[in-house]
């Protein structure tokens, strides 16, 4: 862990109320050690030259997957209602259930 990337207690206490966390004094070391860690790797990804890469979003290549909503076939609710015993307003007329 480089020097620019010591983490204080300060930063171990707030981190740990933020994820109300109740951390050991053995379990603060490991912390701040290995945020200085994942910084340091941060800092060595950083010294790479990036200037031709496209920036993205996925690794993969990510296209709309939906298909164009269209009616092909249409309801059926003619052919439904054919079969009703009784029709009321483009329906099926039930007896009453409710009181």
């Amino acid at each position: 862990m480089s020097e620019k990337n010591m983490i204080s207690d300060e930063t171990i206490e707030y981190v740990g109320i933020l994820a109300k966390l109740e951390l050991n004094d053995e379990e603060k070391e490991r912390a701040k050690k290995d945020m200085g860690d994942m910084l340091d790797y941060i800092d060595k990804l950083n010294e790479l030259d990036t200037s031709g890469v496209e920036p993205m979003s996925h690794v993969f290549p990510v296209n709309n997957v939906f298909r164009e909503d269209v009616v092909t076939n249409g309801d059926g609710s003619k052919d439904t209602l054919a079969n009703a015993p009784v029709m009321k307003d483009g329906g099926f007329k039930v007896p009453k259930t409710i009181g």
